[in-house]
């Protein structure tokens, strides 16, 4: 991690890698480092083992207004995608202050807390807004950490697995969850249709003025406003895709943020129109037939069902009538013709 100013000279630095004692890796996740950290010959041949794939000043907060010198307001917080590890570290000290992971089998706190796998945006939510000084994250999924082999891990690598996403808020003292995310929530049956919400990579959360939470889905392009009871009240879905031509192609979003029109002052403030909520039950694609027309399309597809059965049981009835004529039809033997029934005539 590197400081610049605007002039891009730096201000500040800092290896993780020089803190590795500090990340708590036991000593079979030590083995499989050792034998692979995470190598990725895309990169040009480097060991991605760690992927910290965020950072972000914790600002000012409660926590440390009520004394707690971990969460000074110029600390760092960061997260490790590959490594399952979440993390705060004193700038002043350069040391690790505050972590969860990789192991979430290690305090009971951490088991009901759950795996947190693949994560991204890890922060804490600003002062002034609902639930300020809790820690967000979107809590991936897929897969991610390393350590003792299992069935779905060969090696040790990426050794923890889930085939749904999570997004938490919880308190960064007790670790207690406050708000949650998760297939269950947006009604969806788990494990059967917990890939509804899933996003394996990227992705982002960020909560809203209004208490809302904003949810980038990312591998999927989608993008949702839930509201603090789950109700989804605002959905987009990116329709622009990579240009690639060969490979498969994705309209993934890495991050989305919601941001007042202040932001961009010299923009005129556009003119908001509500939307009112749709009727499912009477909402019609413009176009569409009017109502009413389904009762004759079922109408019509049963005179159809009705004509096509009478066309079977013809052809079933005509072969069942030449059956009946084969049977009635005698061919005398060469040898005699005397065992011609009495009346028969030849055909």
């Amino acid at each position: 991690m590197i400081e610049v100013d605007w002039e891009g000279n730096i201000l500040w630095k800092w290896s993780i890698s020089e803190h590795f004692d500090e990340l708590g890796f036991d000593e079979a996740a030590k083995n499989v480092l050792f034998r692979d950290p995470n190598m990725r010959s895309s990169d040009g041949g480097v060991g991605d083992y760690l992927h910290v794939n965020c950072m972000s000043y914790l600002g000012p907060n409660k926590w440390f207004d009520q004394g707690d010198q971990r969460f000074k307001p110029d600390n760092i917080i960061f997260d490790c995608r590959e490594a399952n590890i979440l993390a705060i570290l004193d700038k002043e000290t350069g040391k690790i202050v505050w972590r969860i992971g990789p192991d979430f089998n290690a305090t009971p706190e951490l088991k009901k807390l759950g795996w947190i796998i693949g994560q991204h945006h890890f922060h804490m939510i600003p002062k002034g807004l609902p639930g300020e000084g809790n820690l967000m994250v979107f809590d991936n999924g897929g897969w991610g950490g390393y350590g003792t082999p299992n069935p779905s891990s060969a090696i040790g690598t990426k050794n923890a697995l889930r085939d749904y996403s999570r997004v938490l808020e919880f308190n960064p003292v007790t670790l207690e969850v406050v708000w949650k995310l998760t297939p269950k929530e947006l009604g969806h049956a788990i494990p059967t249709d917990a890939s509804k919400f899933y996003s394996p990579y990227v992705s982002s959360v960020q909560r809203l003025p209004n208490g809302n939470t904003l949810v980038t889905e990312g591998s999927d392009g989608r993008l949702i406003e839930v509201t603090p009871d789950h109700e989804i009240v605002w959905e987009w879905i990116s329709p622009y895709y990579t240009h690639n031509e060969k490979g498969p192609k994705n309209n993934m979003i890495y991050r989305a943020y919601r941001y007042p029109y202040s932001y961009v002052p010299q923009e005129p403030t556009p003119v908001e129109t509500p939307i009112e909520r749709i009727d499912n039950v009477t909402y019609r694609v413009p176009g569409a037939g009017a109502f009413g027309a389904k009762k004759w399309l079922m109408f019509w597809e049963l005179c159809l069902i009705m004509k096509m059965w009478r066309s079977v049981w013809r052809r079933m009835t005509r072969r069942t009538s030449q059956r009946e004529r084969r049977s009635l039809r005698w061919t005398p033997s060469s040898s005699s013709r005397s065992q011609r029934p009495a009346g028969m005539r030849m055909c």
